[in-house]
């Protein structure tokens, strides 16, 4: 049975005033985490990299400063993005992929529900292959 969208509201005005899963899912605080290209260059780093690095095992990687790694780092791993474990006098980093991926397709539910042109498809693997394999869904 074909699930419906939810009914829009007239204006974008009495929009501010319907709650729905999409305001809980657009985080500031991730966008804006992921909005700087050095933060993005360290994550992508970490990403492909598929182990817990440490600051200046990434500074030297990006060829960017020790100290300028160190701060995105910081608000990488306070926006979630990032798993940070300290070890002696080290602070080891790692991509947070599977929840990413999860964020990231609850977004896209979230999106999708109130988006009245999308096929009932299942959107959530399209261009998403990681997040499918990581559910058990195709490749």
């Amino acid at each position: 049975m074909p699930v419906s969208k939810p009914h829009h509201p007239a204006t974008p005005a009495s929009a501010t005033r319907v709650r729905a899963a999409i305001d809980d899912r657009l985080d500031q605080q991730l966008f804006k985490a992921l909005s700087d290209p050095t933060r993005l260059l360290v994550l992508s780093c970490l990403i492909k990299c598929g182990r817990p690095c440490s600051v200046s095992e990434v500074a030297e990687c990006c060829n960017v400063d020790f100290s300028v790694v160190n701060k995105h780092m910081k608000v990488l791993a306070a926006a979630g993005v990032l798993s940070a474990e300290k070890r002696g006098r080290t602070v080891w980093y790692a991509a947070r992929c599977g929840d990413l991926c999860d964020r990231f397709a609850q977004l896209i539910d979230a999106i999708a529900e109130w988006c009245p042109n999308l096929p009932e498809a299942d959107h959530r693997t399209h261009g998403a292959p990681c997040c499918a394999a990581e559910r058990g869904g195709r490749r």
